[in-house]
């Protein structure tokens, strides 16, 4: 089962390597985060479960430190429960991602969506306010992308068939992106 387990994420990992395109997007990703940053725009990030968890770490990867000493960049996980169980009661779940875009977002700033089926009402509900809002869509999709899969000005499938696999590519790839934007920041 370990071998199993390595092989598969060894192969999902050596599919996005070969996937040029998907690398291009990842540079034209981080173009656009570094673009956002360096005209004071922020970056908010949603997804549910393990993506929320990952959306965070995102966020604080971005206000706090990576690998360089750097000035925060403005990210905000839409991950704070009360938000999230007040929408949820007074609105239903599928606004608990849009309402913080609808309050927070301004054009200029950018949306990244983490989601390994594409699926999820309030993912797409959330794409839809931050697109009409003016805001940079970015989604991080899973299998083959569901109905999220070009509703984005720019997205990466991550074609694993498990949510666990798919979450482990996005994390790197939410890695390489704060990666090169530090690079692209002056340094302290």
């Amino acid at each position: 089962m370990t071998l199993a387990s390595l092989r598969e994420a060894q192969r999902v990992l050596a599919a996005l390597i070969a996937d040029e395109s998907a690398l291009a997007t990842i540079d034209r990703i981080a173009q656009t985060l570094s673009q956002c940053f360096n005209t004071n725009h922020k970056v908010l990030i949603a997804g549910n479960g393990g993506s929320l968890c990952d959306a965070a770490h995102f966020a604080e990867e971005l206000t706090g430190r990576f690998r360089n000493d750097r000035r925060p960049l403005p990210a905000i996980a839409i991950a704070e429960p009360g938000h999230i169980t007040c929408t949820a009661n007074d609105y239903g779940f599928d606004h608990i991602f849009s309402r913080s875009i609808e309050a927070l977002g301004q054009p200029g700033d950018a949306f990244i969506i983490l989601s390994t089926s594409g699926n999820s009402p309030n993912c797409i509900r959330a794409v839809e306010t931050a697109k009409a809002k003016g805001l940079t869509t970015i989604a991080f999709l899973g299998k083959r992308g569901g109905k999220l899969k070009f509703t984005c000005d720019h997205e990466i499938i991550v074609e694993g068939e498990t949510s666990d696999r798919i979450q482990e590519l996005h994390m790197l790839i939410l890695h390489i992106l704060v990666e090169k934007v530090e690079a692209d920041l002056p340094q302290r």
